[in-house]
């Protein structure tokens, strides 16, 4: 099995698209390219890559606002642009609003190779501080979560409870632990407040598959991806 993340190329030149995936393919790694920016949407949302390589200039959309939608959606998503625009102020602004890294056309095939091989090391280290399960994503850094890439409206307690819980997946977690985990020091947090809390976060998350189980007397389960049912 290729233990390489996907890439998705997104860009319109379907020669210099096809000269890409022949490249990245030989040097082990799984590709799938797009010639429009909708459907770069679309296959992102439902291939989940790992890295897109990104055309500024796409027939029906801006690849700087592309850019910028996705790496607010998606926080580990690598986006290298390219562009035939050599000026460096483009290359700032792409650099700006989100992208890791640019290149300009034409571009020497191991310098391609060299820098989607730099991306996918960092972001190895940036998914070290994700937690993903399924269509959530839990930010460790910015505090966040993300359901499908749409943030989840949480409170500052119901986060801490969210992570704690992914942070245990398949060990049964006692109500006091939780408690420990999430309040302060000087504070107590009643069993029926973790409840009301559980409850709350149920809500939000069920109707995307993702559940939250009452071992009854012992805690919360919360199932590896692959185990879980709607």
């Amino acid at each position: 099995m290729n233990s390489k993340p996907l890439i998705l190329i997104v860009d319109d030149d379907a020669e210099l698209s096809g000269m890409v995936v022949e490249l990245l393919q030989r040097e082990g790694w799984a590709t799938h390219a797009v010639l429009t920016g909708g459907d770069g949407e679309r296959d992102l949302a439902a291939l989940h890559p790992e890295i897109v390589l990104l055309d500024v200039m796409l027939p029906d959309a801006n690849g700087y606002d592309l850019c910028r939608r996705w790496r607010a959606q998606y926080p580990a998503l690598g986006v290298v642009m390219l562009t035939a625009r050599g000026d460096p102020l483009d290359r700032v602004l792409g650099l700006e609003i989100g992208a890791d890294d640019y290149l300009a056309k034409p571009f020497e095939s191991r310098e391609l190779v060299a820098r989607v091989q730099a991306l996918a090391r960092r972001g190895r280290a940036v998914r070290s501080r994700l937690i993903e399960h399924g269509p959530l994503t839990i930010d460790l850094a910015k505090k966040r979560a993300l359901v499908n890439g749409v943030p989840l409206d949480l409170s500052q307690r119901e986060h801490a409870i969210l992570e704690y819980l992914f942070s245990n997946i398949e060990a049964i977690v006692p109500k006091d632990k939780i408690a420990s985990a999430v309040a302060s020091w000087d504070e107590h947090m009643s069993a029926n407040a973790i409840e009301v809390h559980i409850s709350r976060l149920r809500a939000k998350l069920e109707p995307t598959g993702i559940r939250i189980r009452t071992i009854r007397g012992l805690g919360y389960l919360v199932e590896a991806w692959s185990d879980a049912k709607p």
